[in-house]
């Protein structure tokens, strides 16, 4: 390794440090009453865990105690994975520091996988150029990785194709993992067993399929994807050539773990993402700009499997997403711009569930 990577990557761990530190200032507190909004019925006793930089996608352990998530601090490049209780104590950093993470899990014997760039290449990579707009980045030196939840070891590969592998999440049932990958060419939904074996496709369509998670008996799945067509469908793989897509369509599905009986939730024509399962099984919460007619202001919503009843359940005027409900439905976790310290800051939150 020459000097000046050396260097560079001794600037990034330092800042990684410092940003953890940050991080750690607080364990969590209530939301002020001045921040509740009345309109928002189904929260109570909503408790912020984290209150600095950009922390999204936090997912429960199978015994709901604890949270993995991922998290940007001022000064850093990429997101790192860090774990946390459920009442933001012994916030702890779980990846290594180096290169981009994303989408953790935690796995039923209390250890971690998520995605990393690391393993080709120790320094951050190269965001998308500005000129594009707003895209998402598919890294194709990302891999699926299981790692000790006690002291980051990573354990495991569980992918080496030469293209992107992440977005994974695990049965609550604990048999199988859902992930996202480019290896057909296409951005498609793959499941496998917790050792990566046994990799069965689940969609074949032009477009987007991703951000999947699995119902709380295993048997069906939720995912986003998009379906374009004609010059949409030339625009998409023209960035997709170059490992990008752009998220301006997405729409909310629904189908059987084995791929079969795939259903469209949605029909709005705008953004829909980062759906999850109601414990029930009937019902999913999902993040949606549908009512933002610029697009930038994200809340969340709830809509049975059928399509039917759609419900607004959050009405801040920036961002709420990532939701994900403990297995007996009585709280909920989620991210968002709210009670931020900065602009721009996206924390990770809990509340009591309303029925």
């Amino acid at each position: 390794m020459n000097k000046s990577l050396k260097n560079r990557l001794s600037v990034y761990l330092l800042l990684t440090i410092i940003s953890t530190l940050q991080l750690f200032a607080q364990d969590s507190k209530p939301l002020p009453k001045d921040k509740y909004d009345a309109r928002e019925k189904h929260f109570k006793n909503i408790r912020q865990l984290t209150f600095s930089g950009e922390n999204a996608e936090a997912y429960l352990s199978f015994d709901d105690k604890m949270l993995s998530f991922q998290s940007r601090q001022k000064g850093d490049n990429c997101d790192q994975i860090y774990s946390m209780t459920i009442n933001g104590e012994h916030k702890k950093l779980i990846s290594s520091g180096k290169g981009r993470t994303t989408c953790s899990y935690y796995l039923p014997n209390g250890n971690i996988l998520y995605a990393t760039t690391a393993l080709a290449d120790e320094v951050c990579p190269t965001p998308p150029d500005p000129s594009k707009g707003y895209v998402w980045p598919l890294y194709p030196t990302y891999d699926i990785v299981v790692a000790d939840s006690s002291n980051g070891k990573i354990l495991r590969k569980l992918t080496s194709e030469a293209n992107y592998d992440a977005e994974a999440t695990i049965s609550p049932v604990g048999d199988r993992i859902v992930f996202t990958s480019m290896r057909s060419g296409d951005i498609e939904l793959y499941s496998c067993k917790l050792d990566g074996s046994d990799i069965e496709k689940l969609t074949d369509e032009p477009g987007y399929d991703g951000g999947a998670f699995y119902s709380l008996d295993g048997k069906k799945i939720v995912f986003r994807a998009s379906r374009p067509k004609g010059k949409d469908l030339e625009s998409y793989q023209s960035l997709l050539n170059e490992n990008l897509i752009r998220p301006k369509q997405l729409e909310i599905f629904v189908m059987d773990a084995d791929g079969k009986n795939k259903k469209q939730i949605t029909n709005n024509g705008r953004a829909n993402f980062a759906p999850f399962f109601h414990p029930d099984g009937k019902r999913v919460i999902f993040a949606s700009n549908m009512d933002d007619p610029k697009g930038r202001n994200f809340d969340m919503y709830m809509v049975n499997i059928d399509g039917t009843g759609l419900e607004r359940i959050t009405y801040y005027e920036e961002f709420d997403g990532f939701p994900m409900f403990t297995r007996d439905g009585k709280k909920i976790i989620f991210c968002s711009n709210r009670n931020n310290s900065n602009p721009g800051d996206t924390n990770v939150f809990i509340a009591d569930w309303v029925e």
